[in-house]
């Protein structure tokens, strides 16, 4: 639930350039010829080339981000549905073990030099397994009543409320609605790395003191938790997008599809949680 350090690491190598991209050209100078004079001919076939494209040389593409956050989304629901169906006295192993491991192995990726790709898949392993836990928990907690149809159980409202709020930033982002400026980033950025400092003390609180909800509980305070923290999430979307999209415009190698899948699936899910203890909260009153 940190500010997301994925992408702020992409949006600073960004502004330097990527493995060369942006950068101006040395020019051959007298004392430093060009290797290898061209005939007039071979000039003129190389000028009648097509330019070299994305994909011939191997930059980063939207179609790139698209395909591994599928990927890697689909990773994460099967493991999910492993973690869903696992017996109650193993649930709590799951869900501490997919907490420890998603937040050792979330530092490790965002400030690890080079791209790994087998880190970030058992990073999406054990997020689903974490996310099929918590879920199975608030399912089992609050289940269905008589005459009640399947979008009615709090897990797929909160799924829908999940892809609601992504649409609807998205849309808003690409309109130009909410637009990410240096200050709008800042500020986001230090709200949510606030947050994350409070979410760890309310973790320990409810840990501790056996509140379900942590501080606020089920009050008016809780609701006011819940949907700042909401906000805060959508917002943060916002910020992802634009790094995408500074990325791309960059030129960033393709590797990096990786890394901005990874950084995008870690807020829908820190999203779809603060959704799910909304609706939550709401249930008990």
């Amino acid at each position: 639930m940190a500010s997301n350090p994925v992408f702020d690491r992409i949006d600073k190598e960004s502004r330097k350039g990527y493995a060369g991209f942006g950068r101006a050209p040395q020019q051959p100078t007298a004392a430093a010829p060009s290797p290898g004079a061209m005939t007039p001919q071979q000039l003129q076939d190389l000028y009648n080339q097509p330019s070299a494209g994305p994909v011939q040389t191997r930059r980063l593409t939207l179609d790139d981000v698209v395909m591994k956050t599928i990927g890697l989304f689909g990773v994460m629901l099967a493991f999910a549905f492993v973690g869903w169906n696992l017996p109650v006295k193993v649930q709590l192993v799951g869900l501490l073990g997919g907490i420890a491991v998603t937040l050792v192995l979330g530092l490790v990726i965002a400030f690890k030099k080079a791209v790994s790709v087998p880190l970030i898949l058992v990073y999406a392993v054990a997020e689903g397994v974490f996310v099929g836990v918590i879920s199975n928990v608030y399912h089992d907690a609050f289940p269905l009543e008589p005459g009640q149809g399947p979008l009615q159980g709090i897990v797929p409202q909160a799924v829908l409320g999940t892809l609601a709020v992504f649409a609807g930033m998205l849309i808003a982002y690409k309109t130009g609605v909410v637009k990410v400026t240096e200050k709008f980033r800042r500020v986001v950025t230090f709200a949510v790395m606030g947050y994350a400092l409070f979410a760890l003390f309310n973790f320990l609180y409810a840990w501790i003191g056996n509140h379900p909800f942590g501080l606020g509980g089920t009050g008016m305070l809780g609701f006011a938790i819940s949907v700042f923290a909401i906000g805060l999430a959508a917002l943060m979307l916002a910020v992802d997008f634009d790094s995408i999209d500074r990325a791309i415009a960059a030129g960033a190698p393709e590797k990096y599809s990786w890394l901005l899948a990874h950084g995008l699936i870690v807020t829908l899910v820190w999203l779809y949680l603060e959704i799910l203890r909304l609706l939550g909260r709401l249930r008990s009153n």
